[in-house]
């Protein structure tokens, strides 16, 4: 049986007894989904009421694709997107928990100390900015710490392993040690990284073995929504494969996951109602 488990952003506390929902918002123009694609302010603001309607605990936004092969941006760049969206949406919905997905420090200070977002959610581990975790530990507030290896232009030419699990907790070992040495005191978040420098076997053996992780007791996260590990294996798109997200949220939840990071709300909400009815839980 899981430990109880919760985090607390800004002195709002999100027990995660029940899993939870984090919602994708990306101010990006190529983002690999493109209905995540919020690229005014209008789409902006319906796309995080629709969200928060439908259930969502944080709001995670992103001004840098990590897809594969995804364009370069500029730092500049990446902060004046965020910057618009954020302060636009604490302006719109007051003090909601936002999480802001970056692996820059200098995006990240400027997130958390401007517009108060609650949670960095990091797809580097720190590794692509050396000045992250030094950052993170100033900042008073969760992490997200995620596997990769390699930046969205090469990871996907770096998924050789010589012993794939235990490659990846002796990557969570080594970042959580290295943050609390640095005097990080927040909770830790754990993102297997589904996606990232990982075949399609190689993930959906990474799923079947996700309680591996639950060794740091710390809560695991996973994002998965409508990539390629689904839409491949059923040979269709992004775009229609909610259906396929639906079935791997719930093997994910049978596998320990505490937060879903999503793109469609109501149906992963849904996925975690009908978890908890064959549970016995409601």
């Amino acid at each position: 049986m899981k430990l109880p488990r919760n985090i607390v952003l800004k002195g709002k506390i999100l027990d995660l007894s029940t899993p939870i929902v984090m919602a994708i918002i990306n101010v990006t123009p190529d983002s690999f989904y493109s209905g995540s694609r919020c690229l005014d302010e209008k789409l902006l603001l319906f796309a995080v009421e629709k969200a928060l309607s439908e259930g969502a605990s944080i709001i995670d936004v992103g001004g840098y694709s990590t897809r594969p092969d995804a364009a370069f941006v500029t730092e500049a760049e990446e902060k004046e997107r965020v910057s618009k969206a954020l302060k636009s949406i604490r302006a719109h919905f007051g003090d909601i928990p936002i999480s802001i997905d970056t692996f820059r420090a200098t995006v990240a200070e400027c997130a958390v100390k401007e517009f108060e977002v609650s949670l960095i959610n990091d797809i580097s581990g720190g590794d692509l900015d050396e000045g992250m975790f030094k950052m993170v530990s100033t900042l008073d507030v969760p992490y997200v710490l995620m596997h990769i290896k390699g930046n969205p232009q090469t990871m996907q030419k770096q998924i050789q392993y010589d012993h794939f699990l235990p490659e990846m907790l002796q990557y969570f070992a080594r970042k959580i040690e290295t943050l609390r040495a640095m005097g990080f005191t927040k909770e830790i978040i754990i993102d297997p990284g589904f996606g990232f420098a990982k075949t399609v076997d190689q993930n959906y053996e990474l799923l079947r073995n996700m309680r591996i992780f639950e060794t740091f007791k710390a809560p695991i996260l996973v994002g998965f929504s409508r990539k390629s590990m689904i839409y491949k294996p059923l040979e269709i798109s992004s775009e229609d494969a909610l259906n396929g997200t639906s079935a791997v949220h719930m093997l994910a939840l049978e596998q320990g996951a505490d937060i879903l990071r999503v793109h469609d709300v109501k149906e992963a909400m849904e996925v975690i109602k009908l978890h908890q009815v064959y549970r016995g839980l409601v």
